[in-house]
């Protein structure tokens, strides 16, 4: 089974001053992702504040941004729970709405399982379904990090697992896996500031948070990258790069959706334990963003339609 490559957006979850979904919104944010050139959205990753929703909300935001893409790029769909029985459950359930076209599953948190625990996991939710499953290695958030070893045991056990999105930050581990999984298997940076070195190891591209924000510039970076363009790609990473660094001053998504509301984009809401960044992160994002041509009243960046 085949995954995309490219560039796929971790897209964030907008929400009203009384905390519920901004369901319009969020409508028109996947509309605007696909309209920039971006390849595939992922539904309920981490910089959706996922965890923050309900069982319905997780639902409902999935069906929004399938209904609003209608089939023009792929949808992933997070199906993540620290609970082996839960998230597969809950990859069954995102695998029937119409649009999703795979799951995308983090490593259990909180529990810490050993490797052989996680290989049983990862087995059991690409079990539950028949959709392509994408590995989500991020054990800063987790607390358990995936080895190599366990991915190519679980590529063995379940033909359905057909790529890993990897955040673990450390680039000898990611460049061991490429160069051991099959060609077939793609692996995706999960950090937009170590993309092109992935993707110049073989990586397939990169599950982004910039492009939240730049849709059409981050596209246009990967792609480049994929096609060996490497002049395109570093100008682009070199013009974006303090962008790609300041959505990490505070816990994300608090940066991003600052710039994002100083775009015009949705308007500033968090769910606990997220809060608002600091008066003095505010200050340096909005000069950033300022110098880049994001600001609402400012020139668009370049590849950017500008505002729906």
């Amino acid at each position: 089974m085949d995954a995309p490559i490219g560039c796929g957006t971790a897209l964030v979850t907008p929400f009203r001053a009384d905390g519920s979904l901004d369901e319009h919104t969020l409508y028109n944010l996947a509309q605007w992702q696909v309209e920039s050139g971006i390849d595939w959205i992922v539904a309920c990753g981490t910089t959706a504040e996922t965890p923050t929703l309900t069982d319905e909300e997780w639902l409902r935001v999935i069906r929004i941004i399938a209904e609003a893409v209608a089939g023009r790029v792929p949808v992933w769909a997070g199906a993540t729970h620290n609970s082996t029985r839960e998230a597969a459950h809950r990859a069954a359930l995102a695998a029937q709405i119409p649009g999703v076209t795979a799951i995308l599953s983090a490593n259990p948190y909180y529990n810490k399982p050993n490797q052989q625990g996680q290989f049983e996991h990862f087995r059991a939710v690409a079990q539950a379904t028949q959709l392509p499953v994408i590995l989500y290695n991020i054990p800063g958030r987790t607390g358990t990090n995936l080895e190599p070893a366990t991915v190519l045991q679980l590529i063995d056990a379940a033909p359905n697992i057909a790529g890993v999105k990897e955040s673990s930050g450390n680039l000898p581990q990611i460049t061991e896996l490429l160069t051991l999984v099959p060609r077939s298997f793609h692996v995706y940076a999960g950090d937009d500031n170590m993309a092109l070195g992935v993707i110049a190891l073989g990586g397939s591209g990169l599950v982004s948070v910039a492009s939240n924000q730049i849709p059409g510039a981050m596209a246009e970076m990967i792609h480049a990258a994929l096609a060996n363009e490497w002049t395109t790609a570093r100008r682009l990473n070199r013009k974006y790069f303090r962008l790609l660094q300041a959505n990490f001053w505070e816990t994300s998504p608090g940066p991003v959706k600052a710039i994002m509301t100083m775009m015009g984009k949705l308007e500033e809401h968090y769910r606990l334990p997220i809060v608002p960044v600091a008066p003095s992160t505010r200050a340096r994002l909005e000069r950033l963003a300022g110098e880049l041509g994001l600001l609402v009243h400012g020139p668009q960046v370049d590849g950017d339609p500008g505002l729906f």
